[in-house]
């Protein structure tokens, strides 16, 4: 969570203020610049990836009747859910597929982030 505090830091610091006074005497500017960070901090650190299977965005093409391609994206089916690991005693969020959700219902909290850390999808 050290990307987190910077970004955090940053915000309060470059983007509040300018909010501030842009909204001064606004009274949702609180609900306002936490959904703001809530929105930025998803979109811009956490990418379309699942942290446990690192299954990712796919190109490809839709093609019509006439066989004309035309290109786009398959996304993965993410949620982002947040999971209670007892050995640690405390809660950690994720940006996990659905097939994520089954492996870890399958093997479990702990042995999903152990292996997801050994593959490198979670740093």
């Amino acid at each position: 969570m050290d990307k987190f505090s910077d970004f955090v830091n940053g915000f309060q610091n470059n983007i509040l203020p300018k909010l501030k006074k842009k909204f001064a005497e606004s009274k949702f500017i609180t609900t306002f610049a936490r959904r703001k960070l809530k929105t930025i901090y998803i979109s811009n650190i956490m990418s379309q990836i699942c942290q446990i299977t690192g299954k990712s965005v796919m190109g490809g093409h839709n093609v019509s009747h006439s066989k004309r391609r035309t290109k786009r994206k398959y996304y993965p089916n993410l949620f982002v859910k947040k999971f209670y690991i007892p050995e640690e005693d405390s809660w950690i969020t994720l940006k996990v597929s659905a097939a994520g959700l089954r492996n870890i219902n399958k093997n479990g909290i702990t042995a999903s982030l152990d292996e997801a850390i050994e593959k490198g999808f979670i740093k």
